[in-house]
C-alpha cells in the first residue's frame, strides 16, 4: 500500500511538470501577440533639420581712413545711433597743422600767378613796342626776337603758375579731408554691437582699415545662415516657411521664411553643404547676434493626408517564412496572421508616412510590434512563487 502511494505521488509530480514545462519544451506553448495601429487621415509636415547662427541682415564695421590717438568716445556697447552721428574722435591736431600749411601754401601759389600775370603783362607791351620799332625799321630783327621770347617765356610762366594753384588746391583739399576723417560719425542708424577701441589707444591705417565699432542695422529684422547637407538641398527652397529655437528660450518656437539658397558649397567634416538664408522678425529684439538657431524647414505640408505609423514599415514578423518582399511594405492581420501589403508611400515627418497608393484600405490595421506570451514564462513565474506542493 506505501509503494502504491509512493508511485501516485511521483506521477502526479511527473504530470505537474509536464504542464508546466512540456508544451513549450515541444514548441505549442508559445503565443504571438500584435500590437497595431490604424491607418488614419492626418496632417503630415515633411521637415529638414540644420543648425545656423541668428545675425543682423546688415553690419557694418566701422573704421579710420587716418592713423592717430583716440581722443573721445561717445557710444559704448549697445547704444543706439542714427546715420552720420558723431561716434569717437581721433585727435586732430596734426591735421589741422597741415590745413594750415596747405592754406599757406595756395596763397604762395596764387601770389605767384599774379607775379607771372604781371610779368607777362610787361612782356607783351615791349614785344608790341618792338613790333612798332621794327616796322619803322629802328631796330634789328634780334631786338624783335628776343621780346618774342621773353613774351613767350612769360605765358609758359602764367601756365607753371596755374598748374602750381591748382596743385596746392589739391593738397589743401586732401588734409581738409584727412581732417573730417578724424570725425568717426556713424553710415546707418542701428545699435553698436562691439567696441574695439579705447580712449588714448593708437590706430593705424597704413595697410589697412582698422575696425572700431561694429553696428548692427535694425535688429528688428535678422537672420539665420543655416548650412543643408547635399542630401537634403534638393527639398529646399526660397519662400518655404521655417521653424527654430534657440538655447536662450527653449520653451519658446519662432518662425522664419527661406530668403535665399546659395549655391556656393563649403565641406565640413567630409558632408557638402549649402548655406540657407533664412529671414526671422524680431520685434520684440528677444534674438540676438550670434545665437545658435536649431532650425526646421518644412519643405512640404499635408492637412489630410492618408497616413501610417513609420513603424509599421520597420517591422517584419519573426516567424515569416515566405518569398522575399520588395517595394514598400507593411503587415495587417488577417485570420490572426500578419499578411504583407505592398504600399507607395508620401512624405513623412519621421513619426507617420504618408501613403499614397498600394494595397492598403483605410479600414486596415498595420501591425507595428509583436510579443510572445508561452506557458514557459508562467511556469517560471509559478517557480518563483514557491513549489507546487
Amino acid at each position: 500500500m506505501k509503494k502504491k502511494k509512493t508511485v501516485l505521488i511521483v506521477l502526479a509530480a511527473a504530470a505537474v511538470c509536464f504542464a508546466l514545462f512540456g508544451r513549450n519544451m515541444f514548441g505549442k506553448g508559445e503565443k504571438l501577440s500584435y500590437e497595431t495601429a490604424p491607418v488614419e487621415r492626418r496632417a503630415i509636415e515633411a521637415h529638414v533639420t540644420a543648425s545656423g547662427t541668428v545675425s543682423a541682415v546688415t553690419t557694418v564695421d566701422v573704421g579710420t581712413q587716418v592713423s592717430g590717438t583716440i581722443k573721445e568716445i561717445y557710444v559704448d556697447y549697445n547704444s543706439v545711433v542714427k546715420k552720420g552721428q558723431l561716434i569717437a574722435l581721433i585727435d586732430p591736431s596734426t591735421f589741422e597743422a597741415q590745413v594750415e600749411q596747405a592754406k599757406a601754401n595756395l596763397m604762395q601759389a596764387r601770389a605767384s600767378l599774379q607775379k607771372a600775370k604781371a610779368t607777362l603783362d610787361d612782356a607783351k607791351r615791349n614785344l608790341n613796342r618792338q613790333k612798332m620799332l621794327w616796322d619803322r625799321d629802328l631796330i634789328a630783327r634780334s631786338d624783335l626776337d628776343s621780346a618774342q621770347t621773353e613774351y613767350d617765356l612769360a605765358v609758359a610762366g602764367v601756365s607753371e603758375a596755374e598748374a602750381n594753384v591748382y596743385q596746392t588746391q589739391a593738397a589743401l583739399k586732401k588734409v581738409e579731408t584727412d581732417l573730417s576723417y578724424t570725425r568717426i560719425c556713424s553710415p546707418v542708424n542701428g545699435i553698436v554691437v562691439s567696441r574695439d577701441v579705447d580712449v588714448g589707444q593708437t590706430v593705424a591705417a597704413s595697410f589697412q582699415t582698422p575696425t572700431l565699432f561694429t553696428i548692427a542695422q535694425d535688429l528688428t529684422k535678422m537672420q539665420i545662415e543655416t548650412s543643408v547637407d547635399e542630401a537634403d538641398i534638393g527639398d529646399v527652397r526660397e519662400g518655404q516657411n521655417v521653424t527654430f529655437t534657440v538655447d536662450a528660450y527653449p520653451d519658446a518656437v519662432f518662425s522664419g521664411t527661406i530668403k535665399q539658397v546659395r549655391i556656393a558649397s563649403s565641406v565640413q567634416e567630409n558632408v557638402v553643404t549649402y548655406p540657407v538664408i533664412v529671414d526671422v522678425a524680431n520685434p520684440d529684439l528677444k534674438l540676438k547676434p550670434g545665437m545658435t538657431a536649431n532650425v526646421t524647414i518644412i519643405t512640404e505640408k499635408k492637412d489630410d493626408a492618408v497616413a501610417v505609423p513609420s513603424a509599421a514599415f520597420r517591422y517584419r514578423p519573426s516567424n515569416y517564412t515566405g518569398e522575399t518582399l520588395h517595394g514598400k511594405v507593411v503587415w495587417v492581420l488577417e485570420n490572426g496572421s500578419p499578411v504583407p501589403k505592398n504600399v507607395k508611400t508620401g512624405i513623412t515627418d519621421g513619426t507617420y508616412v504618408e501613403i499614397l497608393g498600394g494595397d492598403l484600405k483605410e479600414t486596415d490595421r498595420v501591425v507595428i510590434s509583436e510579443s510572445t506570451n508561452s506557458s514557459s514564462n508562467s511556469a517560471k513565474k509559478s517557480n518563483r512563487m514557491g513549489p507546487p506542493f
